[in-house]
């Protein structure tokens, strides 16, 4: 294709004259280092072109090349355990090729391994009528994940030959007959990431998401196919939280993308995640993740597409009929890079600043998640949920991001700076914070789980909604004035937020809860209530109550550290309550007959 010509360089945004045989989102070679971009504007014969890389020293005069196709990734076996940069570029290849710790710019490095052999176990055989989607083979990319190789988008036909055997991703495995005349396929598929995967049928989530954080599955629980969204000031938790989910979720893959976030959290994220155990699989947390790097030291213009080649990737392994989880941190810096190529483009701006499309941006990204029935003739289906963090300056929610983010999503878990001040930790406000998934997550608990959850959790939200108006009464004319009743009611909230949502996410034991644990911890507390109502009902004082259930009470608050198979320990707790509250009840009927 013909080469346009620079006419004029503003940062990450190089305009080229003599670019009339491009269209918009091609992929373009910018300068005599051929540094990757993409077109993102025409007027004319003049194009608008965000790089990818350093632009310093390019300038008027130099090349702009188009490649004719969009910005595309590489799908086939080897993206597990990796880590890409925005573009899908490995970086521990591109630090073996370069021999840098820096990205050095116009360095091009396959996104996968072409030359690495994978055992392909055929699963279709020769005569078979097969149409996309269908799975022609496996290979055993990790020891718990299998991946499957399906026919491509827009090949049809019967089934010629296939063989298991060693090959490479390039090496075609299978040949189809189609209407056109006979199709080699490989293992190797090629996907532009701004179009989303089609599927055979969108679904109704249903099956809740299990984090292990007890705030998150008791109150604000997540579906798999859902969207959620978690905004809070610097310092409240938000990368942790995301952190804690990508490590516990029960999902099968996860994509996380850090998107404009600080170098030393994605180096948290590489240091621990290959420690870590997986509860589901017995394996490293590694084997089915894959993570994207696209840090704050890193071209601005690449976080723009980083949560594409992100959603991308969930969407590959979502049509092998898995459940992903895909956390973006942050939105907020992949929209302020939205903002500064709109500003470099002369574009009106919108609300602070941020492109007029900023809203439908977040929602076409948004809308690519969710439950879906995948093309292929075996009726699969899968799930992409997808968690924002969003970091509005000074916390404050009412900016752009976050509200354009709330309008789309249907979970929003609101990060209080006040809690995280004290030391509360997940500090998700159950104030403020909702999920318009909690229906039909707690019927499903109810159904697999326990039959007493929905009306547990209910108790649980009329106590800590109570507390905060108790607390204003407090504040305003002092405990004393309170009765016993309501004296209650703020021991059992203490014992909610405490014993219950607070959470260590650096505690080996308390950094994870499985939903029968959660149940069994609550249950604790509710059961614990339920007494000490009927006790002072039946005439007893609360400093009585306090004083006699101390030490039960201080059994409760530890629990949280007691491990999981410990059942023991946990039966023996609800013992020592039923004797505590006995031992009441019959020195009450001593004091009586005296």
């Amino acid at each position: 294709m013909k080469a346009g010509t620079i006419i004029k360089v503003s940062g990450p945004l190089v305009m080229a004259k003599g670019m009339e045989e491009a269209k918009i989102q091609d992929v373009c070679l910018v300068g005599e280092n051929q540094l990757i971009g993409e077109l993102i504007e025409m007027r004319g014969d003049i194009a608008s072109v965000q790089v990818y890389e350093e632009t310093s020293g390019i300038g008027p005069g130099e090349p702009v090349v188009s490649l004719g196709e969009g910005l595309s990734i590489e799908l086939a076996p080897g993206i597990l355990t990796q880590m890409f940069d925005g573009i899908q570029r490995p970086l521990d290849k591109f630090m073996e090729v370069t021999n840098s710790d820096y990205m050095v710019r116009g360095t091009q490095v396959k996104s996968l391994d072409h030359d690495k052999k994978w055992a392909f176990e055929a699963k279709a055989q020769v005569g078979d009528k097969v149409a996309t989607g269908d799975i022609l083979g496996t290979v055993q990319e990790t020891p718990v994940i299998e991946h499957r190789v399906m026919v491509p988008h827009g090949i049809e036909g019967e089934i010629v030959s296939i063989s298991s055997g060693e090959f490479t991703i390039v090496e075609p495995v299978c040949v189809i007959k189609t209407a056109n005349g006979e199709k080699e396929v490989p293992m190797l598929q090629k996907w532009e990431v701004r179009r989303g995967r089609p599927v055979a049928e969108k679904k109704v989530p249903k099956e809740p998401m299990i984090t292990g954080q007890r705030v998150i599955d008791t109150l604000f629980p997540v579906l798999k196919g859902g969207v959620a969204a978690v905004p809070g000031p610097f310092g409240a938790g938000k990368t942790v939280v995301q952190h804690q989910i990508a490590k516990w979720s029960d999902v099968d893959i996860v994509v996380y993308v850090g998107c404009g976030e600080r170098g030393n959290e994605m180096t948290d994220v590489i240091n621990e995640f290959p420690e870590l155990i997986d509860p589901n699989t017995g394996g490293s947390i590694m084997e089915r993740t894959v993570l994207i790097a696209n840090t704050s030291n890193m071209p601005v213009a690449a976080r723009e597409a980083s949560i594409y080649t992100g959603i991308t990737i969930a969407e590959y392994f979502r049509d092998m009929g898995y459940d992903v989880a895909i956390m973006a941190d942050s939105t907020s810096r992949w929209a302020e890079a939205l903002r500064e190529m709109s500003g470099r483009l002369e574009e009106m701006p919108g609300d602070e600043g941020y492109p007029a499309y900023l809203g439908s941006r977040i929602a076409d990204y948004y809308e690519r998640a969710g439950k879906a029935t995948v093309l292929g003739s075996d009726e699969r289906e899968g799930s992409i949920t997808a968690i924002g963090a969003v970091s509005p300056p000074g916390g404050d929610i009412a900016e752009p991001v976050t509200q354009n983010t709330l309008r789309v999503v249907k979970v929003f878990w609101s990060l209080d700076a006040t809690l995280a001040r004290s030391r509360h930790f997940p500090a998700i406000d159950w104030l403020t914070s909702y999920s318009l998934y909690s229906n039909p997550g707690r019927l499903y608990i109810d159904q697999h789980v326990a039959d007493d959850w929905s009306q547990m959790v209910q108790w649980a939200t009329e106590v800590l909604s109570e507390e905060n108006r108790l607390e204003e009464i407090v504040q305003l004319i002092g405990i004393d004035s309170l009765s016993g009743q309501d004296r209650l009611t703020l021991e059992y909230a203490k014992s909610l937020r405490e014993d219950y949502l607070q959470q260590n996410a650096f505690d080996d034991t308390d950094t994870y809860t499985s939903l029968h644990k959660q149940h069994t911890m609550l249950k604790m507390i509710y059961t614990l209530a339920q007494k000490a109502n009927e006790t002072l009902e039946n005439g007893f004082y609360f400093d009585e109550i306090m004083e006699q259930t101390a030490k039960v009470r201080e059994k409760i608050a530890r629990s949280k550290y007691l491990p999981e198979e410990d059942e023991a320990a946990y039966k023996q707790i609800f013992v020592d309550l039923e004797d505590v509250f006995e031992a009441i009840n019959k020195k009450q009927a001593g004091d009586l007959d005296d």
